[in-house]
């Protein structure tokens, strides 16, 4: 079961990093996601990591200012967001999925965690 937490409201050019944490589980041949769904809109991918190759995979729109990256010890995935900006705004998911590849998906996740709000504000 993953659960994801860090979600807040913060001002625009600011940063929050999120987590997203596995029971249960490890992540080893895992490929763990970071999706988002704004009001009205719908879910679009944000990042992705490999968690056994460590290969990672953004969004155009969160290039250079977001990063993925995971802890194995911790069994914990992050996601640091900096520069937020106010369309940043909403609710972000995390996901995971089994692979044997070494690269990154950005579909296929079929387990996923209850969301977290970022808000960003202007």
């Amino acid at each position: 079961q993953l659960q994801a937490f860090g979600g807040g409201l913060v001002q625009a050019g600011g940063s929050l990093r999120l987590s997203c944490a596995a029971s249960g589980r490890t992540f080893s041949w895992y490929l763990i996601g970071w999706f988002r769904q704004a009001p009205g809109k719908e879910r679009e991918f944000v990042a992705g990591i490999n968690w056994s190759t460590g290969y990672t995979k953004y969004a155009n729109y969160v290039q250079g200012r977001f990063t993925i990256s995971r802890d194995n010890f911790k069994n914990t995935a992050y996601l640091q967001m900096n520069s937020l900006k106010p369309e940043d705004t909403a609710v972000y998911y995390c996901a995971a999925r089994a692979t044997t590849q070494t690269l990154v998906s950005t579909n296929g996740y079929d387990n996923w965690g209850q969301g977290t709000q970022v808000t960003v504000s202007s």
